[in-house]
Formats: structure tokens, sequence, C-alpha cells
């Protein structure tokens, strides 16, 4: 087959684009470019999408004896992921930018590309599995569950499930760098990117405050309706979130509180006690079934609303074009804007079933 590699310039990238040499595709690499501002290098373990990691991916490249070409998808990037990210936030929800990025850039955007210029997949270094043929797969938790990223992937269709390819599924991250040593790549040492990578500062508050500015509004006890404190804009809230709630007096029982609910038109952030987070219930929209077929009923499953965790025993069940997701026990700290997933309920609990976003 011929397959495009995707390198971000890490090493779980490099290895996936190496196993895919091994197994006799013919490869070509291509980096994202992905950031606006390309000349601001990394800082240790945050960002990505700089020039070091474009130089790095390419001597990977090298190293495997592949083509390897730098694509711009800084612009496309841009307007599906960074402003939708602001967007969300300004409207009281709470993006996941990977989960995102997958659907709208990796297996979107980058896979049109693939596909039109005749390569038949498209290889990453994501932690997940998929079993079966093409136009039957089936997507599954990767072997090191600390590093499973079947959950941002969750968003993926039948046909893109078709064409994807995650090599290092199968592996444990510790011996994903032992192999790249052993091959010969520089990347095996370097440190994973962690948090948003277009906030390399990690400060993404203040990062949400340069675009949306300062908007008072009041911080409110959910029960009483008592006006607690001041925030200066809702952007800095998310649902389960402890601390810098800007209230300047314990709660009557000395227990702390949490964000409950944000109402982005009147600026109200609703606080009070961590038994409120209790969520026994999901909905969510725009749902997406791996199989690429709806079920024709009510599904056992288990739900996961997080990234690592985040899960509970279910049932799902379609009400129109809206996902309704029964949970058999409560789930505390569920954001509107995140993802639900849906994996079969089977021993292995690893198999995705599909998605839908929460509202």
């Amino acid at each position: 087959m011929r397959v495009l590699a995707a390198m971000s310039g890490g090493v779980d990238s490099a290895v996936a684009a190496a196993r895919a040499v091994d197994a006799g595709h013919d490869v070509v690499g291509v980096h994202l470019a992905l950031s606006e501002t390309p000349d601001a290098l990394r800082s240790g373990s945050r960002g990505c999408c700089s020039k070091e990691d474009a130089a790095d991916a390419r001597r990977a490249a090298d190293v495997l004896g592949i083509p390897f070409y730098v694509w711009d998808f800084a612009g496309r990037f841009a307007e599906e992921v960074v402003d939708q990210f602001v967007e969300d936030y300004a409207a009281g929800r709470t993006p996941n930018p990977c989960l995102r990025c997958n659907e709208k850039i990796k297996f979107a955007a980058l896979l049109d590309k693939a596909l039109a210029l005749g390569f038949d997949a498209v290889c990453t270094g994501h932690y997940a599995r998929l079993d079966g043929p093409p136009g039957d797969r089936v997507l599954r938790r990767a072997v090191d569950a600390g590093k499973d990223q079947s959950y941002v992937l969750s968003v993926l269709t039948e046909l893109q499930l078709a064409h994807a390819m995650f090599p290092v599924g199968d592996t444990q991250k510790a011996d994903i760098r032992a192999e790249a040593a052993r091959r010969g790549l520089s990347v095996a040492a370097k440190p994973d990117s962690h948090d948003i990578c277009f906030i390399p500062s990690g400060d993404t508050a203040g990062w949400l405050t340069e675009r949306l500015g300062s908007k008072p509004g009041p911080v409110v006890d959910a029960l009483s309706g008592e006006v607690l404190g001041e925030h200066s804009g809702v952007h800095g809230f998310t649902v389960g979130q402890r601390r810098g709630l800007g209230v300047d007096r314990p709660a009557a029982d000395g227990r702390p509180r949490y964000v409950l609910g944000i109402e982005p038109v009147s600026g109200t952030v609703k606080v009070g006690p961590s038994e409120e987070l209790d969520v026994h219930e999901l909905t969510a929209e725009r749902p997406v079934w791996a199989s690429g077929t709806a079920p024709d009923g009510p599904i056992e499953c288990v739900a996961q609303v997080r990234a690592h965790g985040g899960l509970a025993d279910a049932v799902a069940e379609l009400d129109g074009t809206v996902l309704r997701v029964h949970l058999r026990e409560p789930l505390r700290g569920v954001a509107p804007g995140q993802a639900v997933a849906l994996y079969r309920p089977d021993p292995t609990g690893d198999v995705v079933i599909g998605s839908g976003t929460l509202v």
C-alpha cells in the first residue's frame, strides 16, 4: 500500500512510520505545519509544531530513507481547531482540541488530500488498535492503558477508520522508546508534548483572556442563589473546577465548592458542593458510529467522558438525532463540549462503538 505517515517530530510517529516501512509499504513522511508562529521553539514538553519539531521529523525520515514533506495546514487548523476552541469557551463549553484535531485535520483535511494523491492510508503514532479489514474495522484501546488514545479517536467515521493505521497501539510506550533508540532515531528520548499544543505556556485562562477580554459576571451559590463573588469571564471556568473560583469566604459547612454550571449569556458561574456534580444522564449531539450504522434500539455500553478516566456502565439510545446515555452509576465533572465515547461492555471493554459531543 501507499502510506502517508504523519510525522509530528515525536518518538511515537517516528516509530509508527518505521513499522509501516518494515511492513513493506511505500511510505512517504509528512509533517503538518499547524502553528501560525512556527519560529516559537518548544519549551521542554510543552507545545508542538515548531521548526524544531519539523526538523526532528525530517531527521527521522532520513534515517528511515523515505521521502519527506512539510504541508502547511496552519490556516485550516486555526479555523477548525483554534477558533472553535475560543468560541466554545466563550459559550461556556469545555472543548477537547486533540479530539477536534483528529476529526477535522488529521482524518479529514489530511486524509482527503492523501486519498486525492493516491495514498491508501494515513499512518499516525496514536496509541490505539485497529482490527479487521478496511470497511469492517474495529477500533480498540491500546495495550498501554496509560497512553490509550481511543477516546480522542472515537469521533472517526467508518470511512476514516478504513484508511487509518496505528502501528504503535500494540506496544508499551517504554518499548517504543527502546525501539526508537535501536533504530538510531534521535527522538528516542524526546519528551512527550503535554497540555494544549497551541498554548505552549500552559496558561489556558490567560491565553483565552487575551482573545476574549475581560467580561465580569457573578459567582453564585447554586443552592441559595447568593452572590459569592465576581469573575472576569466564564472562559476561565469549567464544570468540576475547584480552585480559582473568586469566592472570598468558605461555605457554611466548611466544605469546598465546585463549579456546577456556566451560563454564558448572563455571565453567571454557579458553584456548590461536590455531590451536586453527580450526573445520571448525558445528552450528546453529532453522534458518530464506528461501524457506520446507528443502533436500532437501546444498547448496553461503557461510557467514557474524559481522555483518561470518567467511566460508567450505561445504556445508550438515539432520540432522533440526539444521543441519550443513561448511566448506571453517576459520574462527576462532566462538562458540555467534551465527548462521550461508548465502548462495548464485554470483559475487555476496549472496542469503540461510537461517540457524541456532550451538550
